[in-house]
């Protein structure tokens, strides 16, 4: 595995520092978007909220995984993957629901939690940043920081289009576009689990 010293008593304290405030921030994030997604009626924030939520359950298998063998990092990585794959998939019907049913989305509302949610992935993504190279659970958690910064700044963007169309069209289709990200990450995690079990 990449980093020779991910196994020294020092490293493996940093990594739980690191996932420890990740899902510190991811759990505040999913309670302000989530609400907010809610009053504003906005697929793309409920979509990223609920993306903040998988990504602070994800956090916590990884902080299980911490100073554990490759087999069981691996198996937080599996995991995390299936949970990701999983919440991209429930967005999709999302998306599909609010199509049928309707929405309004509120664009102001959108961008304001997309600018916060986007300060705050970026503290993420720089917290993570240092063990990128380290066990696979710690590269899944740096893939959840990226997917996340892109979801937050199409969030953005779309509130943007909502706002100058005057149409829900655009929220919508950030929403599925969070969704497919969201399971492309899940899929490149499941493949990285497999091959680190294969090394084994």
């Amino acid at each position: 595995m990449p980093g020779c010293s991910c196994g020294s008593d020092q490293a493996e304290t940093l990594e739980r520092k690191a996932l420890i405030a990740l899902l510190l921030l991811n759990a505040v994030m999913f309670v302000l978007e989530l609400a907010i997604g809610l009053v504003a009626e906005s697929t793309g924030l409920i979509a990223d909220s609920l993306d903040m939520l998988a990504d602070a359950g994800v956090y916590g298998v990884a902080l299980l995984a911490v100073g554990k063998g490759l087999r069981e990092q691996s198996s937080a990585a599996h995991i995390s993957g299936v949970l990701q794959v999983v919440l991209g998939v429930g967005v999709i019907f999302e998306v599909i629901r609010r199509f049928v049913m309707g929405s309004d989305p509120e664009s102001y509302l959108m961008m304001l939690i997309g600018f916060i949610a986007l300060a705050i992935n970026i503290c993420c993504l720089a917290i993570i940043s240092r063990h990128r190279d380290g066990g696979v659970h710690m590269r899944a958690s740096w893939i959840f920081s990226m997917n996340d910064v892109i979801a937050n700044t199409g969030v953005i963007v779309s509130g943007g289009l909502v706002y100058f169309f005057g149409s829900r069209f655009p929220d919508l289709a950030i929403g599925a576009i969070i969704s497919i990200v969201v399971i492309r990450g899940g899929i490149r995690i499941l493949k990285e689990a497999s091959m680190a079990k294969q090394c084994i």
